[in-house]
């Protein structure tokens, strides 16, 4: 017979597993581009897990049917921490300032930090937001891994 206590580690361990997959499912979204009618907005990376110093490419696509803005009042792409500390964002001077439907922008980022440091290994959210023609706010994040 099993002892009381390697049932209840078996246990904590299943539950507690089962909780931190359902947490990772959500927070790993794979599902990076899908076409809708209406405003909508991408961002596709060519994979979800990166090297340290890889050069990272990422597109930002109008995935709907009306073209979006980006304007001083909103960001077109930034790079946070799961924190939510900034650690990456373009210069916006040199970025479009309107997509098209299905036209795509796209952003390099050498993980190198807006303060100049090399981006360390973790977890990185990237989010973009833009305006529809109606002044509706359209927002996408994706997340990336930075492995040693």
């Amino acid at each position: 017979m099993l002892s009381k206590s390697l049932v209840i580690f078996l246990s904590v361990g299943l539950i507690s597993g089962l909780f931190f997959g359902i947490y990772l499912l959500d927070f790993k979204n794979t599902s990076q581009l899908e076409f809708v009618e209406g405003p909508s907005i991408s961002i596709v990376t060519e994979k979800f897990d990166f090297k340290k110093s890889e050069t990272i490419s990422i597109k930002i696509i109008n995935s709907g049917t009306e073209k979006l803005i980006f304007d001083q009042s909103v960001f077109q792409l930034k790079i946070t921490g799961l924190s939510g500390m900034l650690i990456f964002s373009p210069d916006t001077n040199s970025l479009q300032k309107q997509l098209e439907p299905k036209e795509e922008l796209i952003v390099v980022w050498d993980q190198i930090k807006n303060d100049g440091d090399i981006a360390t290994e973790g977890l990185y959210k990237i989010s973009t937001k833009a305006i529809d023609e109606n002044g509706n706010h359209v927002e996408k994040s994706s997340t990336i891994t930075i492995w040693k």
